[in-house]
């Protein structure tokens, strides 16, 4: 049983999200605009979207380069972009864009409305839309709509992204003060990871915060062939 009392955990865990928190959301979505990018759909051979991926570089290229609020500067083009491909890749690639840049500015209301844009894209890329739906409910965490946020989470329904769902799950019910439901999704979450030999040192923080130890998950990691040169 942990030393600290369900108050003292609730506030280390805030304590710590509220330290990396907006962080790390921020790097999730910077590496998902990465990972779809150009060289990705190229790989695809989507000749016939070639157009809507050019805008795509172009807004993440005018994003880098603009002076004062990107997001108030992009936002028509990005919207543009979802009007003439409303259930493209190109679409969601723009929107996590502009999600992105609000996110920059805390800007979490204007964040939800861009990924409501494409939350219910018809993309054949469902990942890529379970995707959407987990930044979506962080944004509405941020704004503290816990149900609206669960409700969104109710929606990421693909086995892969089971664990990804239900660590979000936990980090909206401590936010809603809620220890021991926020134990039970943590730990669903970690044995999820475990089983697919896994690691994920953020959750098991966040489980220790709320009193869970876990251990560490067995991940068999290739033996290094180093050679010690012996002096003569």
């Amino acid at each position: 049983m942990s030393a600290l009392s369900d108050d003292e955990q609730l506030d280390s865990l805030k304590s710590f999200t509220k330290k990396y928190g907006s962080a790390i959301v921020s790097g999730i979505l910077i590496a998902l605009i990465a990972f779809f990018g150009w060289e990705y759909w190229q790989k695809k051979n989507l000749a016939e979207s070639q157009v809507e991926t050019a805008r795509v570089q172009q807004l993440i290229g005018d994003a880098q380069t603009a002076q004062g609020d990107a997001f108030a500067q992009l936002s028509a083009s990005a919207d543009k972009i979802v009007k003439e491909a409303p259930d493209s890749v190109q679409a969601i690639q723009a929107q996590l864009l502009m999600a992105k840049l609000a996110y920059d500015k805390s800007d979490y209301a204007n964040a939800e409305k861009a990924l409501k844009k494409v939350e219910n894209s018809k993309v054949d890329d469902q990942g890529l839309v379970q995707l959407v739906k987990l930044r979506l409910a962080y944004a509405q965490l941020a704004q503290k709509k816990y149900d609206d946020a669960l409700k969104t989470l109710s929606a990421v329904k693909d086995p892969a992204f089971a664990a990804t769902a239900d660590e979000a799950r936990g980090d909206v019910y401590v936010a809603k003060n809620d220890i021991e439901n926020a134990k039970k999704v943590y730990q669903s979450a970690w044995d999820a990871l475990a089983e697919r030999k896994e690691e994920r040192q953020i959750l098991q923080i966040k489980l220790e915060s709320v009193g869970v130890l876990v251990d560490d998950p067995e991940i068999e990691r290739p033996i290094l062939d180093t050679q010690v040169e012996v002096a003569e």
